[in-house]
């Protein structure tokens, strides 16, 4: 894997527990951990009537329909399209 070197200063039982990690594993557990994140921080900016929904997808990095599942599973109840509707019925728009 190519890319850039990033130093991080991290509580000795993370770092212990991380020390034995592979380069993708943690990569991945990175990449997973941003996109969490992201999400967390629109739905928030959503919330608080900041944002529209369509906005707070494309800040996530998702689609609606995918910000949705997120939004579901946190209680929320987000807005449908009809085409968030038919993603979330399998049919083409």
């Amino acid at each position: 894997m190519t890319g850039e070197t990033l130093t991080l200063s991290l509580p000795a039982p993370l770092a212990h527990e991380l020390g034995s990690a592979t380069q993708d594993f943690l990569a991945d557990l990175l990449a997973r951990g941003l996109r969490e994140v992201k999400v967390e921080r629109a739905l928030e900016l959503y919330a608080r009537g900041g944002i529209s929904f369509g906005a707070a997808a494309q800040q996530a990095g998702v689609s609606q329909s995918d910000l949705s599942r997120f939004a579901y599973a946190r209680g929320m109840e987000p807005p449908f399209s009809a085409q968030t509707l038919a993603e979330e019925l399998g049919e083409a728009a």
